[in-house]
């Protein structure tokens, strides 16, 4: 699986003690007092939360897609849209935030939906920018699945954007990666960017 990949010793090699004690410094730096009332548990909810939102530098596409693969002859397009993605940007570690979509076209196999949104957050909880993570995804969901294509569209709001720099708070990235038969037919591509764009409409 191509990958960037970081062993979970070499993560853990810094205790949770030691982590709060940065981040301690990181308030203290900047002016704050990490021992006053409100901030004294901060450093270790700090540490907590970083944790949670870096896990997927744990995790593999393979097994979080297990055994969740199933003979099916279904040949036509699946899509799941507006799945919620959260995650860092690597340059200045603030979020940015939004939905992907993702389709697939089946070879024989179908994937248990849920897999698709566990693909998003192995990728999504770490430093990231959005260009690779997108082509992450796709490439994920390609050599697990072995489909007949794949695509993903992924819409999202930089808060590097929005609160520091240019602080332009409207504006939106999106980023696509195609694979196989979204790649090689316009038609089928056409069609994908058409489901996506279509108007939220209640079931």
């Amino acid at each position: 699986m191509s990958d960037i990949a970081i062993e979970p010793a070499k993560v853990s090699d810094l205790s949770a003690a030691s982590f709060e004690d940065l981040v301690a410094e990181i308030i203290l730096r900047l002016g704050d007092n990490p021992d006053r009332e409100g901030m004294r548990n901060t450093p270790k909810r700090v540490a907590k939360s970083l944790a949670f939102l870096t896990e997927g530098y744990h995790k593999r596409p393979e097994e979080v897609v297990g055994d969740a693969l199933y003979e099916q002859s279904h040949q036509n397009m699946v899509l799941v849209k507006d799945i919620e993605v959260y995650s860092l940007c690597e340059h200045h570690l603030l979020p940015f935030f939004g939905k992907a979509h993702i389709a697939y076209i089946p070879d024989g196999h179908i994937l248990g939906l849920s897999k698709l949104a566990r693909l998003v957050e192995v990728y999504a909880r770490r430093f990231q920018v959005q260009e690779r993570m997108t082509e992450q995804i796709a490439q994920a969901v390609w050599e697990t699945t072995t489909p007949q294509g794949v695509a993903v569209v992924v819409e999202a709001y930089h808060l590097c954007m929005m609160m520091r720099g240019v602080q332009k708070q409207n504006s939106k990235t999106i980023t696509s990666a195609m694979r196989g038969a979204f790649l090689e037919d316009q038609r089928t591509r056409d069609e994908f960017l058409r489901m996506t764009t279509s108007a939220h409409e209640p079931l």
